[in-house]
């Protein structure tokens, strides 16, 4: 044991700002220094060194998706730790992430496979059902994925076609900050979705219309508490 590492730490997360943007994280989203810096109401370069020793310190990881950083929490451990101190401390109010359009935040494409509130369901579903092993290191399919698949009219063969695009990889959700699917299985999905009908795209947008056809089957795979997560988010 180590007091003056203990020390280290507490003092870290004790600073409001570094504090602030630590409690905008526990929701297991990944956040822009940007947009930690308003939830710690500081300036851009004051985030950044602030990020830094946190990063240096092991609490957060910083994560990039193309152009855009990010930063996450580090562990489960770092979660828990900040949990057991909330009694003292009152939660940064999370902000508003990704696109203002709540179209867009719905359903949209992601390159060749989907994202936003449904696409990030559906990783999710996959995962609680035992189909799929996802974290943002990688995914890995399980023993239920072509089950599930089937039930929702999809013929698992068509994971197994040739090719030497990865089967299945995590992407950060632009809007949510969880993962949904990308690979040759959220292509699949996307382009089973927009096939059957249940998907419609929305002129020139991203954005991807959830049709009458395509709520009732969806619903129905997804189960009602999901969907209802997905067209009525909490605030």
């Amino acid at each position: 044991m180590d007091p003056n590492a203990l020390a280290r730490v507490a003092g870290l997360i004790g600073e409001p700002a570094r504090s602030a943007m630590l409690l905008a994280l526990l929701d297991g989203r990944a956040l822009a220094a940007g947009e930690l810096a308003r939830c710690a109401g500081i300036a851009a370069p004051t985030a950044s060194r602030h990020l830094a020793r946190l990063v240096e310190a092991g609490l957060l990881v910083p994560q990039v998706q193309g152009r855009h950083h990010y930063h996450r929490l580090a562990s489960p451990q770092v979660a828990r730790a900040l949990e057991a101190l909330l009694q003292a401390a009152a939660p940064a109010r999370a902000p508003r992430t990704g696109p203002r359009d709540d179209a867009l935040r719905l359903a949209r494409s992601c390159y060749d496979h989907l994202a936003g509130r449904l696409a990030v369901a559906m990783a999710a579903h996959l995962v609680e059902a035992g189909a799929l092993a996802l974290d943002e290191d990688g995914a890995q399919p399980l023993a239920a994925l072509p089950g599930r698949l089937a039930a929702l009219g999809l013929d698992p063969a068509a994971l197994d076609a040739p090719g030497r695009r990865v089967l299945c990889r995590p992407c950060l959700d632009w809007s949510e900050r969880r993962m949904h699917l990308a690979g040759r299985l959220g292509g699949l999905l996307c382009q089973h979705c927009l096939a059957q009908g249940w998907l419609r795209r929305r002129g020139d947008s991203r954005a991807l219309q959830v049709t009458p056809r395509g709520a009732a089957a969806l619903r129905d795979w997804l189960g009602l508490q999901a969907w209802t997560q997905v067209v009525n988010p909490p605030d």
